[in-house]
Formats: C-alpha cells, sequence, structure tokens
C-alpha cells in the first residue's frame, strides 16, 4: 500500500493539470480582481470562453456561477447546461451547491466534478450528508485571505483553520481541494507558492490523503513551473489566458 501511495506522488509531481477558470456573473464571463464583485472585466459569453480553452487543448474546464456563489440559488443554471451540452471536456462546477439535490443536478446535466465551499464550513451536518452520497465527485474549494477562510463568495470570513478544515474534509471521504489565495486571485502578481507548498504537504501527509489544486495569482509560464514543483495536482488559471500573459498551449506543454 505504501509502494503504490508513494508512486502516486510521484506521479502527480510529474503530471499536472492546466484548467481554465470561466466565472459566470449576470450571464457573462467576467474576471475579478480579489473576489471584489462590482469591478468586472468582461471577455463575451462562457460558451464562447469554453470553446477558446478546449481549442486550445484543454482538457477539463472550471465554470463557476459568482451570482450563486452569494445567493446560494443557480443564477446560470441555464447558460453553464448550455456549455456543458456543446463541448466534449471535463467540467467542473460550483457556485452555491450547498445540497445533494443542487449537486445531483449538475451531475445529472454532465459536471463530471461539483465544486464546494460555504457548506463544508457554514452547514456541517449537511455537508457530512452530501459527501456521504457525492464524494467522490466533490472539489471543496478553501479561499483564504490573510490566513482566514472566505465564504458566501467571498463576502463574509470563518474563524476556522485552513488545516482543520482540510482534516475535516478528509475525514468525511473528500479526496480533492482548491486551494485559493484571494489576495492574489486576479492580481496577475505570482501564486503563493509557500503556503501552497504547505497545503500539498500537509494535505498529502493525511491518513487519506487529498489532491491538491492551485488557484490565484498565475501570470506567467515561470508561475507553472514554480506551482509545478509544489506538487500540486492542477492549476486552475483565469486572468493570465484572458489578459494573454500566459499561452494555454505553452503551458499545457511544460505541465506535462
Amino acid at each position: 500500500m505504501l509502494w503504490c501511495l508513494q508512486i502516486r506522488r510521484f506521479k502527480r509531481r510529474l503530471e499536472m493539470e492546466i484548467i481554465p477558470a470561466i466565472d459566470i456573473q449576470g450571464g457573462r464571463c467576467v474576471r475579478l480582481t480579489q473576489g471584489i464583485a462590482d469591478k468586472p472585466e468582461y471577455y463575451g459569453t462562457p460558451t464562447a470562453a469554453a470553446k477558446r480553452w478546449t481549442d486550445a487543448g484543454a482538457k477539463r474546464l472550471h465554470v463557476i456561477d459568482l451570482d450563486a456563489a452569494r445567493s446560494g440559488k443557480a443564477e446560470n443554471f441555464k447558460i453553464i447546461h448550455a456549455l456543458m451540452q456543446q463541448t466534449s471536456v471535463h467540467v467542473q462546477v460550483g457556485g452555491g451547491l450547498r445540497s445533494s439535490p443542487a449537486i445531483g443536478h449538475y451531475r445529472t446535466f454532465g459536471a463530471d466534478r461539483v465544486v464546494i465551499s460555504t457548506a463544508a464550513v457554514t452547514a456541517r451536518d449537511t455537508f457530512k450528508r452530501m459527501a456521504k452520497q457525492h464524494a467522490p465527485y466533490m472539489v471543496v474549494s478553501i479561499d483564504t485571505k490573510d490566513g482566514a477562510i472566505a465564504i458566501e463568495g467571498w463576502s463574509k470570513h470563518s474563524t476556522m483553520s485552513v488545516h482543520d478544515l482540510i482534516l475535516l474534509l478528509s475525514d468525511v471521504g473528500i479526496t480533492r481541494i482548491v486551494y485559493t489565495d484571494i489576495s492574489r486571485d486576479g492580481t496577475l502578481a505570482g501564486p503563493n507558492l509557500h503556503a501552497t507548498e504547505r497545503v500539498v504537504k500537509y494535505a498529502e501527509g493525511l491518513m487519506a490523503p487529498m489532491h491538491v489544486l492551485a488557484a490565484g495569482g498565475v501570470k506567467s509560464i515561470e508561475h507553472i513551473r514554480q506551482l509545478k514543483q509544489t506538487g500540486v495536482e492542477g492549476v486552475i488559471v483565469g486572468k493570465a489566458l484572458y489578459a494573454g500573459t500566459l499561452d494555454l498551449k505553452e503551458a499545457l506543454a511544460v505541465a506535462q
């Protein structure tokens, strides 16, 4: 068993996924800076963005309903459903998913993973029931600013520590997390490499090891190389792709 675990970890460091982000607000593809909702940059339609990134070689998309993240309601479901129908790659969907029926809804319509955030912190009993039914398909997003976990579309903060949350997730069968430093998100200032590496080491060292996806701050191909060295399973990239500071095809080649 230990030998298999060591091989799996080594392989994960050799191969890293690059996952373009498609954030949806008001039905449009947007990028925010540090999650500030009233200062979006618009980049056309979500379906056009999906086609652009899949044509460039992406094998998975990270699609988030920003409106739903704040309201808890599937504000942009029809748009996301259309996007999933029009693409042949894997799609992980998040934003406002706080119940088993909500997860099942997106799973039925083609999402291969669902991204959970707020419910893991604020509704633990509900979250545990969700995990019991959907854990293999759940990715939990741990979004932090100044060390504190942000919830409800990054509009509020929790007193729960990052390590305590990771331990809770492992205990209920979650196998994958997204770690985001909000202060870097959308800034092109570079990822928080030290914090990311600490999260990876902690998550890998648990009795039930977990995969880590990194997000926030990526600007250049050098950042992709640096993140690969931390041992993350994948990198979610948004602003750098839309602003043109990072070429997706080049990033995919470096990640292999």
